[in-house]
């Protein structure tokens, strides 16, 4: 077993994605044993009844790509995806209200999310590539002080993805008890490890596959 396989989210949130292309990424994730399949939303249920009892998580993803629905929009769109059979969120927080200074909005969002995950993992994707590293702090500290399991960086749509120097100063910022995931345009072994050596205790990704073979 490759040494990364646990820590890869084992991605596809293509619009395009067919079922075929669902089925196969989690029968994929159970041969290989990553720690998540990771699909959007529509396909939470086709993805529960392929991993069914396996190891995978089945993860979904929260407000994406843009982030930019209301507070109440991502409660309910968290509750209805953990009652489908989904186990881990990845929630894009309102990028505009973190810029605009509008930390209560952003509590908000993540504080709901929490809740109606009921216990599952949640991670927030700030979208570094949108932000200065004093935003970036920010957004770190606001979804540890308010539940969240994971800060990640990205959500792969933006104008950029992840790197080593935003993964050192997302890990620095939330300390050693918060989980780092790096995500965005990681494609080989030698990305994934330096994301890993940076910091990152998650990959996310569409290459996992390549990377572990």
């Amino acid at each position: 077993m490759n040494e990364f396989a646990h820590l890869i989210d084992h991605t596809n949130l293509k619009p395009n994605a067919t079922r075929s292309e669902i089925i196969q990424l989690c029968e994929e994730s159970i041969e290989y044993g990553f720690s998540a399949a990771c699909v959007n939303p529509a396909n939470v249920p086709l993805a529960r009844s392929v991993l069914n009892e396996n190891k995978p998580k089945l993860c979904t993803v929260i407000g994406f790509p843009l982030g930019s629905i209301s507070v109440e929009m991502k409660f309910a769109e968290a509750r209805f995806l953990i009652h489908q059979g989904a186990e881990e969120l990845d929630m894009v927080l309102n990028i505009g209200a973190l810029k605009e200074g509008e930390t209560n909005i952003v509590e908000r969002e993540i504080q709901q999310v929490v809740n109606a995950a009921d216990g599952n993992c949640v991670k927030v994707i700030i979208e570094t590539c949108l932000l200065n590293d004093k935003e970036k702090i920010s957004a770190c500290i606001l979804a540890k002080e308010n539940g969240a399991d994971f800060v990640k960086t990205s959500t792969g749509f933006s104008s950029g993805g992840a790197n080593v120097d935003d993964i050192k100063l997302m890990r620095r910022t939330v300390g050693d008890d918060m989980g780092v995931k790096a995500s965005g345009g990681i494609k080989t072994l030698e990305h994934a490890r330096a994301m890993v050596n940076a910091g990152a205790d998650r990959i996310g990704t569409s290459s996992g596959v390549e990377i572990v073979s």
